[in-house]
């Protein structure tokens, strides 16, 4: 798909399908009034004869518009104007992504981007419209022997802006749009695959993949000898029982001044969870593929760094294993020693996560970094707190937290932070061994496994997103969400436009 942006009257347009918006009750907005004016009133007569209310959800394609340049115009309710928030927007916003890839239209002008959203500027907009078309074409059908044969014909967009000096922004806005987009789709795929395929070893040759085609990022795969080496015995407890190695995957992209420390994501990798001998019940166990989709957001955000071209220097951790029942496996009541030095006396093999990310979090040390994120879908103590609209945010550093919550609003990517008070800790006492990996009772569990691995993170500002709730869709929307790509490309804008200006403040 290709977008654009552009200025220009909407009757002036000569396209094959021109996208106006619709307030209700039967409201024109501006750009629609404008057109209606230049074509005789036509749309303000439907309107009056009750063809179209305005509702959100509502849409009505037109043909032969009198006077019009255009083969077809597309109205879209957009409901009541001072109701038009984030959430209405990104819901309209996707609403004439999906009516327009019905319309046969093989490209369009879209003048949503005039509508009006408190607190929220032109270029926010075009980065949702973009996204929401993406997210309209999405497909995952690349395992079914007949694949579905949409229409498809749309390939190119082009986006309203007010004026010649908005169009600088407005593309750079497409940019970013377009790349979160394809970030996001990388991030669904690999959730997406079931766990006979995307294995710890197809998570490695889909990072070198990348490798190969963005140069600018570097890829080092360290196998089981080298962990065992490295004296990683936490992450080396979770893959003892399956037949599938482990791998820590490391990317590395370096575009930023070399003295300035890397930003570290690290993305939980379980590719698939049965819990291990404390085996999880059978009833929607297949969801447990999406347990790698931490994973999945470091590759498809480090994807996004490279196609921007962002000047930073960001390196991904991606520690990739399978937790399975078998003769090797852990058992509960096993010790183990960390690479930190720490002894961790596994309680419970399911809460195996917090066992892999401890590890990669002491790894992460010898990069002196400027921050550390770790993603994963860490508990569904999260999903009982939040439920499935925000990511669980937790962290070390308030502003680390801050600048996270503050990409997560301009990304509307959701957080919601948690407490890592002191009085947690004690929860993870153990009589053999120096803390467990899971309390002896389930009160505020993704709390617990957050002050877990704070326990591996006093070196450095660190944050740790639990995405058990928000990285996939369950029921008849079933699928991977991308989540949170979004957040994490906004958050390393946020941080490009930060380092400009103290270039800028230091340079003068």
């Amino acid at each position: 798909m290709e977008f654009t942006v552009k200025s220009g009257n909407p009757e002036k347009q000569r396209t094959a399908c021109l996208v106006l918006g619709i307030y209700e009750s039967r409201r024109l907005t501006p750009a629609a009034e404008q057109f209606d004016a230049a074509c005789g009133g036509y749309l303000g007569n439907l309107l009056r004869r009750g063809d179209l209310e305005g509702k959100p959800g509502q849409s009505l394609l037109l043909f032969n518009v009198p006077e019009a340049l255009c083969e077809r115009v597309l109205l879209i309710g957009c409901g009541r104007e001072r109701e038009l928030d984030d959430r209405r927007f990104r819901q309209v916003a996707a609403h004439a992504a999906t009516a327009l890839n019905d319309t046969g239209a093989t490209e369009a002008v879209v003048y949503l981007t005039e509508l009006t959203v408190k607190s929220r500027d032109l270029n926010w907009k075009i980065r949702q419209i973009v996204e929401a078309v993406e997210e309209s074409r999405y497909r995952f059908d690349q395992l079914k022997s007949k694949k579905d044969a949409p229409r498809r014909l749309l390939r190119k967009i082009i986006l309203s802006v007010p004026g010649r000096r908005e169009l600088p922004g407005g593309e750079q806005a497409v940019r970013e749009g377009v790349a979160i987009a394809a970030g996001s789709a990388l991030a669904k795929d690999l959730g997406n695959l079931p766990p006979n395929i995307c294995t710890p070893t197809y998570l490695a040759e889909q990072a070198q993949a990348l490798a190969r085609e963005f140069p600018t990022l570097r890829v080092e795969v360290l196998e089981e000898d080298e962990l065992e080496r490295l004296e990683m015995g936490a992450l080396l407890a979770v893959t003892r029982g399956s037949a599938q190695p482990a791998k820590l995957i490391r990317l590395d992209y370096r575009q930023g001044p070399a003295a300035r420390k890397p930003y570290v994501l690290i993305g939980k990798g379980v590719t698939f969870d049965t819990g291990g001998i404390s085996l999880k019940p059978g009833e929607g166990m297949d969801e447990m593929k999406y347990d790698m989709c931490g994973a999945a957001s470091v590759l498809g955000t480090l994807r996004a760094c490279a196609e921007l071209k962002l000047p930073l220097n960001v390196t991904g951790l991606i520690p990739a294993v399978e937790n399975m029942p078998g003769g090797r496996a852990s058992r509960p009541g096993d010790i183990v020693t960390s690479l930190s030095g720490q002894t961790i006396e596994i309680l419970n093999t399911d809460a195996e996560g917090r066992l892999i990310l401890c590890d990669t979090l002491t790894y992460a040390e010898r990069d002196e970094p400027a921050a550390v994120i770790d993603i994963a879908t860490l508990t569904g103590a999260c999903i009982i707190a939040l439920g499935r609209h925000p990511h669980g945010l937790f962290s070390n550093h308030p502003p680390l937290a801050h600048a996270l919550q503050a990409a997560a609003h301009a990304a509307y990517d959701r957080v919601w932070e948690l407490p890592l008070w002191e009085d947690y800790q004690e929860g993870l006492d153990s009589n053999f061994a120096d803390m467990a990996n899971v309390a002896g009772n389930r009160d505020g569990g993704a709390i617990i496994a957050a002050c877990f691995l704070s326990r591996f993170a006093k070196k450095f500002h660190w944050a740790h997103l639990d995405i058990a709730g928000t990285a996939w869709k369950t029921g008849k929307a079933k699928g991977a969400t991308g989540r949170p790509v979004p957040l994490l490309v906004r958050y390393l804008l946020d941080r490009t436009a930060e380092a400009e200006r103290e270039d800028g403040r230091a340079a003068h």
